[in-house]
């Protein structure tokens, strides 16, 4: 495996709770990207005996052509890593991830004669157990019986991966996807010990988004998954002050109005004298502890649930203020205080577009709030940066760590970490 071979032939795998990000170092700055989802479609109706529809699980863009009732999606729609830990035994999630790890690299497969596969670098959460990178070997060890598109496999936690990134040793990542939020000190390495995990993230805020469109009479449209994220996009902000920001908005609702229109559709979206609950959607991610949020909770919001996954805690409600100094608080003294000075956002859980002007001092940035979180429980001397690109900052980092670990560093279940080699 020479330098020119992995400069040609690397390829970054990110397995994000809400999106998959592939790509061969020749992408450039950016991966492709598809849902992490699969779709299993009925292959016991008229269209698939006449006309010969055998596709057993189909993802990338051409889900949305196979679905059929909107009750059906809840049993045949399958997103394997929404709380970026799948089962052992779960065979229709692992089955999903096989085939859009497939779909991936097809996508990328070179003519080039010296091609002997890929050196892929796989990319999971930081709190995915033992077993997940067994599986994602075996996996690929799968792939490679009917095609040799895999050469070598290693994989990297995700927030790792963020801080390779942006070249960075020391630091405190913030990943949040789809399905849940990782906080990781890190100093050289991942403290695997003081990560904590917290069971929220962008699902949640298209929770509480589903509920405000059930109120403005969207009800039928509020069960689709799609839809309520581009309405949470489009609606949601961050404020400084919550309940500031909502007294105001109450009070001038004109000033925050706000509608969008669905491409290709007769759907619009208007958000009149509600317009405060704009609000709610981004505190809900950063703080969901309001007692407004309370009369949702009573008509049937899920509040997010403390639960244990192995020997992990993902706790629901805490505030990420609180879960930053929690974990930085589980490391050394002497270390502690380089930990807050070099706080990096991550993952789509960040991605908010930038209030504008004539909100200023109302709505913020992602990472404004977070040091406005932390300066209220006395935490001052911190910088926080959002990473370039936060959906794709973890494959980026995967780019450069294939391109980086020496091709003779054998893979080490101790370290976990090296090379596994498909020759």
């Amino acid at each position: 495996m020479s330098l020119d071979y992995k400069q040609k032939y690397s390829f970054g795998a990110d397995y994000g709770t809400s999106y998959f990000k592939f790509g061969s170092i020749l992408c450039g700055e950016e991966p492709k990207m598809i849902e992490n989802r699969g779709y299993f479609p009925r292959n016991d109706n008229i269209m698939h005996n006449a006309f010969g529809e055998t596709k057993d699980i189909v993802v990338g863009d051409e889900v949305p052509l196979y679905l059929q009732a909107k009750e059906d999606l809840t049993e045949n729609l399958i997103y394997p890593m929404k709380n970026g830990i799948i089962e052992k035994n779960n065979s229709r999630a692992w089955d999903v991830v096989k085939t859009i790890s497939l779909y991936g690299l097809e996508a990328f497969e070179p003519t080039d004669n010296d091609f002997e596969g890929f050196n892929i670098v796989a990319s999971l959460s930081s709190i995915a157990p033992r077993y997940m990178y067994e599986k994602i070997f075996q996996i690929y060890k799968e792939i490679n019986k009917k095609r040799k598109l895999i050469k070598a496999a290693t994989v990297i936690s995700q927030p790792l991966s963020v801080a390779i990134a942006h070249k960075v040793t020391t630091c405190t990542v913030i990943e949040s996807g789809h399905g849940n939020t990782q906080v990781c000190p890190i100093s050289h390495y991942p403290i695997r010990n003081a990560i904590v995990p917290i069971n929220r993230g962008g699902g949640d805020a298209n929770s509480i988004t589903a509920e405000i469109l059930k109120d403005l009479g969207y009800s039928d449209l509020a069960r689709e998954e799609a839809f309520v994220l581009r309405a949470k996009e489009k609606l949601g902000l961050i404020p400084v002050d919550f309940e500031k920001s909502v007294a105001k908005a109450k009070k001038h609702p004109k000033k925050f109005k706000n509608k969008f229109k669905i491409p290709g559709t007769r759907i619009v979206v208007e958000l009149e004298e509600n317009t405060w609950t704009r609000f709610l959607i981004g505190e809900y991610v950063f703080d969901p502890n309001h007692e407004l949020f309370t009369s949702y909770f009573k008509r049937g919001l899920p509040k997010p649930k403390d639960i244990r996954i192995g020997d992990l805690l993902f706790k629901g409600m805490l505030d990420f203020g609180e879960a930053i100094i929690e974990a930085v608080e589980r490391c050394p003294v002497e270390l502690q205080p380089h930990l807050y000075r070099n706080i990096l956002l991550s993952g789509g859980n960040f991605c908010w577009e930038q209030p504008s002007i004539q909100l200023k001092g109302l709505a913020t940035s992602a990472n404004s709030k977070i040091k406005l979180l932390l300066r209220k429980k006395g935490i001052t001397n911190v910088n926080i940066s959002m990473t370039n690109e936060p959906q794709y900052s973890v494959w980026r980092g995967t780019i450069i760590y294939g391109y980086a670990v020496p091709e003779n560093y054998n893979w080490s279940w101790d370290q976990l970490e090296g090379w596994i080699s498909f020759d």
